[in-house]
């Protein structure tokens, strides 16, 4: 990597880093009470449960047919405690959300490194499944967000089989969820049925040697990491356990060592929301990913992670009520962790 390049990743690291301890140590002028936190999530679902903008993935069959009526919010505190409105208990399936969780495991088993030399962490500048993108420089300027850097970074995972591969894929999930998941068939077949593109650019990744072995069985694993079915509970707490330094707040198990969380969460900040990344965090400034599945996850550093299900989706993929929900509810609680309280002891120094 170029000297130039390492400067830029160690900027974004270092940017993470004073994000997360900024919004840690800055707390929002509103107090930050049950009442606030039930008044903001319960509001946004109350002003979107009857929009109706946006329609469900239809590129996997198997999405078009689940409901796009479903609308559930929850949000989680360090802490523990939990906030929803609407339905929580309905399950979709977990899709690029996955991708957050199977970098996480990566970097807390092989480092940050290698992400950033086998895959890349800059945003592509093209579709999430994009061939040019892989084409145009090698297999090489990925990130693990978008499908060529997702397949590859499932690839990374160790294990002497594919079972031992997927055991460790389902147990992390698993861990940052607080509860055991479980594959949904009917997506799983609908997908590996119709993902002839994500084969296509797991070979290309293996031309270039980026994945080093088996792309296929990468692929087909990868397919089945994206089937895994979550409600919004299961999403925020996931989301929470980034906000709390890598401990999941329900169970106390230490998923992710705090150390490597700001790196996780800069990648969510460049490439979360597919095409519409920048506009979601100059909108927000939270690190956030989606799925095309109707989930979508925020943290708010060192504050709460905040997860929606909803599955119509905008045109860059993105759930339209997820977005306006958690814009909304962020913005009551002060969760940008770009935006300072003046005054404070921490803006002074």
């Amino acid at each position: 990597m170029s000297q130039s390049r390492h400067r830029i990743s160690e900027v974004i690291r270092g940017a993470a880093i004073v994000g997360t301890i900024f919004s840690v140590a800055v707390r929002p002028a509103v107090a930050q009470n049950a009442v606030d936190y039930e008044r903001a999530v319960k509001a946004a679902y109350e002003k979107y449960r009857n929009l109706h903008e946006g329609k469900n993935a239809d590129y996997i069959p198997a999405l078009a047919k689940v409901d796009s009526n479903l609308f559930g919010i929850a949000l989680v505190t360090p802490d523990g405690k939990v906030y929803t409105a609407g339905d929580i208990g309905s399950e979709v399936s977990i899709q690029s959300v996955s991708k957050v969780f199977a970098m996480a495991h990566v970097i807390q088993t092989q480092g940050e490194k290698v992400i950033e030399e086998t895959i890349g962490v800059d945003a592509t500048g093209q579709p999430f499944n994009s061939i040019v993108a892989i084409e145009q420089h090698k297999g090489k300027e990925q990130n693990p967000l978008v499908n060529p850097g997702a397949i590859t970074t499932t690839s990374m995972i160790e294990g002497g089989s594919a079972d031992a591969v997927w055991s460790n894929i389902i147990n992390t999930l698993d861990d940052f969820a607080g509860r055991q998941l479980n594959v949904n068939q009917e997506v799983y077949k609908s997908e590996a049925e119709t993902n002839q593109r994500n084969q296509a650019i797991a070979m290309l990744m293996f031309a270039y040697g980026r994945i080093k072995a088996n792309p296929l069985q990468a692929t087909d694993l990868y397919t089945r990491q994206c089937s895994v079915n979550v409600n919004a509970k299961d999403l925020a707490t996931m989301a929470a356990t980034l906000a709390n330094a890598g401990r999941n707040p329900i169970t106390g198990k230490q998923v992710l060592d705090p150390k490597h969380v700001p790196a996780v969460l800069a990648v969510m900040a460049t490439a979360g929301l597919y095409d519409d990344s920048g506009k979601w965090l100059y909108l927000t400034g939270l690190p956030a990913k989606s799925g095309v599945g109707g989930g979508l996850i925020a943290v708010a550093p060192g504050k709460w992670g905040i997860a929606v299900v909803s599955p119509p989706l905008d045109g860059a993929g993105n759930s339209v009520r997820g977005q306006k929900a958690i814009a909304d509810i962020s913005a009551a609680l002060g969760g940008n962790p770009y935006a300072a309280i003046p005054g404070s002891a921490v803006a002074k120094r």
